[in-house]
């Protein structure tokens, strides 16, 4: 997918970050090397990088190894000659950071959406201090009347850490919401590489082949996690399908 999110800056060493800036003669401290690596990944996915987003990445990048899995319970895991399939899962109540948008792509509205996400954990927040991260990221996509095209609008949304689920910190910008959700019942299936709206309809495709008909699941509304670095090749990504009832 083409999220930009804080797991672009895994793993970055000089060599990565020379190469995004070879066509800059001048002499870049490590704020405009890695904004320059941000840009660099953006531009694959449309999106551009504002230089006010500086200070969240610098944050990202010295918090990197800190980050909090979302609460679970694993219900059941399915598998057929060695191979899971799918599993089930309920995810705890809790308090999320949302915001929407809609652009012309998937890609950018995933983008836009974190990079807000993204200013309001590095302290543009009522607690005025970085918050922490929590994986995966997860985007909600409702579908158009046929069932196979996403409309517009893709909402991205972070779990908040446990230190602040009890008094969640209110965020700057106001197209930021908190939201409390209560627990969701999920089949979920794993799949590896990209995020774009044609590899997640196909995902959507095939874990419907193997579940089957049934009226339990949601069919106009489904959410995509993401793990891991959008630079990854087989990076790990999951297609949650959500039960009507726990």
């Amino acid at each position: 997918m083409a999220l930009i999110s804080l797991e672009d800056l895994d793993g970055l060493d000089d060599e990565q970050l020379d190469d995004d800036i070879t066509d800059n003669p001048e002499p870049m401290d490590e704020d405009d090397r890695l904004l320059s690596h941000w840009q660099a990944v953006a531009s694959t996915h449309q999106v551009s990088v504002p230089p006010d987003m500086t200070g969240p990445i610098q944050e990202m990048t010295r918090n990197s190894q800190q980050r909090e899995p979302l609460p679970f319970a694993p219900v059941s895991r399915h598998e057929k000659m060695g191979e899971e399939l799918y599993e089930e899962r309920v995810y705890a109540a809790g308090h999320w950071a949302c915001v929407t948008r809609g652009e012309d792509l998937y890609e950018q509205s995933i983008s836009m959406g974190f990079m807000k996400l993204m200013r309001f954990i590095c302290k543009e927040n009522s607690a005025g201090k970085y918050l922490g991260m929590t994986v995966p990221v997860v985007s909600n996509i409702h579908m158009m009347e046929d069932g196979t095209t996403f409309k517009k609008d893709v909402q991205t949304s972070f779990f908040l850490p446990a230190d602040f689920q009890t008094n969640p910190p209110q965020p700057h910008d106001s197209d930021i919401t908190i939201v409390y959700r209560e627990p969701i019942r999920v089949v979920t299936r794993t799949f590896l590489g990209t995020t774009t709206e044609e590899t997640v309809t196909r995902q959507i495709s095939l874990l419907w082949e193997i579940l089957g008909a049934t009226d339990d699941l949601c069919r106009d509304n489904y959410m995509v996690a993401v793990y891991e670095n959008p630079g990854i090749p087989r990076r790990r990504n999951e297609i949650w399908f959500i039960r009507r009832n726990l």
